[in-house]
């Protein structure tokens, strides 16, 4: 009898970090199935036919039709340049040069993965829409209330997540080299929280 629960909690407990370990990878990648360049991190097989289970499971999850990686790359971050999770409770400045690439777009999603709805019905910037500085740089403010030039409207509470889209990436190997960040991905910089 002994024996046999000794077999039931190993079985619990295999059967607990199995699933746990598929959430987590499912959930966050690996270092198989992401890239993290500072606070971003993107999904190197999205839109693969080939991709693996874990990049497929995440993409169904997220409800998201992203096409091939070699067209386009989707940069999540969910955390500021110091590691902490992105709320609405805080102000954020994101700071960059424009990817080079032949579209670009930048949008705020609430914790649950929806664009953050207000009254200005601005949810994005892209390579378009978004006033530069005169080294082509650009600055945009990411808080609830409104604030001059570019501005993204925060969720009144909750988490928040930043998706970077850019389409027909002309470099994508120096974007993803973490010593590169600092010349590709935007910074994400809290401010100030309420």
């Amino acid at each position: 009898m002994r024996f046999l629960l000794h077999l039931l909690l190993i079985f619990v407990v295999a059967l607990i970090l199995g699933l746990g370990s598929a959430w987590y990878t499912i959930e966050e990648g690996s270092a198989l199935t992401t890239s993290h360049v500072g606070p971003w991190s993107v999904w190197r097989a999205a839109g693969k036919p080939d991709a693996d289970p874990y990049t497929k499971a995440h993409v169904a999850r997220a409800g998201r039709l992203p096409i091939t990686a070699s067209t386009a790359l989707y940069f999540y971050a969910d955390k500021d340049e110091k590691g902490e999770r992105l709320t609405s409770d805080c102000e954020y400045v994101i700071e960059g040069q424009p990817l080079n690439s032949a579209w670009w777009s930048l949008a705020v999603y609430d914790g649950t993965g929806r664009l953050v709805p207000n009254k200005a019905g601005r949810h994005s910037f892209n390579r378009t829409d978004v006033a530069r500085r005169a080294d082509g740089s650009f600055r945009i403010v990411l808080a609830r209330s409104a604030r001059p030039g570019n501005w993204l409207p925060s969720a009144q509470q909750g988490s928040l997540q930043l998706m970077l889209r850019a389409y027909g990436l002309r470099d994508a190997t120096s974007v993803l080299d973490q010593g590169a960040a600092t010349r590709g991905l935007p910074t994400i910089r809290k401010v100030v929280c309420r």
